[in-house]
């Protein structure tokens, strides 16, 4: 997560400063991305780690 929060605090920096309406949607929907992504690795840790821990699943 640290790379994440770096990530965010440059893109913060530009967006603060950026006066151009393209470059600022630009990096909002950059931001919703990395949000989303960040959700679907966890997501996908918790599948993998509730897998992993389910005999059920051991055979598949």
């Amino acid at each position: 997560m640290e790379k994440r929060e770096w990530l965010f605090k440059q893109l913060q920096e530009i967006y603060n400063q950026s006066t151009d309406f393209n470059e600022v949607v630009l990096i909002k929907a950059i931001q919703n991305i990395i949000n989303e992504q960040t959700k679907r690795i966890e997501q996908m840790e918790g599948e993998l780690e509730g897998t992993l821990w389910s005999p059920r699943k051991w055979g598949e």
